[in-house]
């Protein structure tokens, strides 16, 4: 019967369709790079996500965010990537967590209910986290790398974090998994040199923050504040999703 899946189904079959609308996944950090992963997921098929992401759109995502506009500005993230969900496909199921996730707050999530975990978050010490608890609970799991201060978004690849370069996330989280001795990990990496952003105080978060009061991670916080555009972290999130539903399904592209 004709669905919304129909042309999706012409390229991975009927059982597969319906593996994925068995799947449950979860994507931590609803940003850039996660709110185009959930976008492509659900427009895949799977049948329920878990949002984890404690903030809320600021001005500053309109340029980049997929839930980011004028109307959604101040509103948490999740609860506007659940209305967007819904919209797409009122069948799938939303689990929302309006959390920062940190070790402090991993006991709030069962691993073991997940068919795959994404990491979107840009925290090392989240990254970590997320990365060995999949890995304790045997699921699977696909970590992105920077994407802030890139310009070409051709140079994105999917690799094993032991063979990534140039990228100077990637170079942390290699020292930080050799140390917990995990093999191997599957990564969406970029080779571009980051650019240096513009020290333009007139324009920065530092001097100018518009984060609604209350708000409980800021980006004055961070030591560095990225530059980002429109074109690069939806990339990095469509490969990181081609990924997840390629693996969960086992179909491959034709060589």
């Amino acid at each position: 019967m004709l669905n919304q899946f129909s042309r999706t189904q012409l390229l991975l079959g009927a059982d597969n369709m319906e593996k994925l609308a068995a799947s449950r996944v979860a994507i931590f950090g609803i940003g850039g790079v996660g709110g185009y992963v959930v976008e492509a997921l659900v427009r895949s098929g799977v049948g329920a996500i878990d949002l984890i992401d404690d903030d809320k759109v600021c001005l500053t995502n309109l340029n980049r965010q997929l839930i980011a506009t004028r109307k959604t500005v101040g509103k948490y993230k999740v609860d506007v990537m659940e209305d967007r969900v819904r919209e797409i496909n009122p069948n799938c199921q939303v689990i929302k967590h309006k959390c920062f996730y940190l070790p402090e707050t991993a006991d709030q999530f069962d691993f073991t209910q997940y068919a795959y975990v994404i990491d979107c978050v840009d925290t090392v010490t989240a990254k970590i986290d997320i990365i060995m608890q999949a890995k304790k609970a045997g699921v699977p799991v696909i970590s992105c790398m920077g994407a802030g201060n890139k310009l070409d978004p051709s140079k994105f690849e999917v690799a094993d974090i032991y063979r990534t370069e140039m990228d100077p996330l990637a170079k942390v989280m290699r020292h930080e998994m050799k140390k917990r001795h995990v093999k191997k990990l599957k990564v969406v990496y970029s080779k571009e040199k980051p650019t240096r952003p513009l020290e333009d105080m007139s324009i920065s978060c530092r001097t100018h923050c518009i984060c609604p009061p209350g708000t409980e991670h800021k980006c004055t916080d961070r030591r560095d504040i990225p530059g980002s555009n429109a074109f690069v972290p939806p990339v990095a999130g469509l490969i990181l999703a081609g990924e997840v539903i390629r693996d969960l399904t086992g179909v491959k592209p034709a060589k």
